[in-house]
């Protein structure tokens, strides 16, 4: 697997690819850095949902798109392990409920997203295999938005009793 230095020469680049270093962690970086994009979205206000998280999941996957084009093919490490702004992506769109979500809540979806994330239920696996910078991002996104509509359920569920 390619060192960040090897594929990212720009160390700014490389801090947003990385996740601020979350992706560099020894055991679990990519929910390592679901949690601290967690961390990062909680105290956002509540008039400032849905468009926040959505906002930041666009940028993060468009970020994505861009740092990925220098990556090899994914069969060739292209989808390295410290590379984790994708996770960061999913776990925004995870939490982009119609409004802000108690904490509780957040975590439920923080779980769910790396639950679908890790197993990657149909068709996950398949969006991994798309090509390009995209193809990074696909699966996490599919991911995320499993937890939001399952987090939405439980809301739902849970307001309703």
């Amino acid at each position: 697997m390619p060192a960040p230095q090897a594929l990212i020469p720009n160390s700014a680049v490389r801090l947003c690819a990385t996740f601020f270093g979350t992706g560099l962690a020894r055991f679990a970086p990519g929910t390592v850095a679901s949690a601290l994009a967690l961390a990062l979205l909680l105290p956002l206000p509540a008039s400032w949902w849905p468009v926040a998280p959505l906002v930041l999941a666009a940028e993060a996957t468009i970020g994505c798109v861009l740092i990925a084009r220098r990556f090899p093919p994914k069969s060739s490490g292209g989808d390295p392990g410290w590379f984790v702004l994708d996770e960061a992506a999913g776990l925004w769109l995870a939490c982009a409920l119609p409004q802000k979500p108690s904490i509780m809540l957040a975590l439920v979806a923080f779980a769910l997203f790396r639950v679908a994330d890790i197993f990657k239920p149909p068709p996950l696996r398949r969006m991994e295999r798309i090509g390009g910078g995209f193809g990074i991002v696909a699966d996490d996104l599919g991911a995320g938005l499993y937890a939001l509509l399952l987090t939405m359920l439980i809301a739902s569920a849970y307001s309703a009793s």
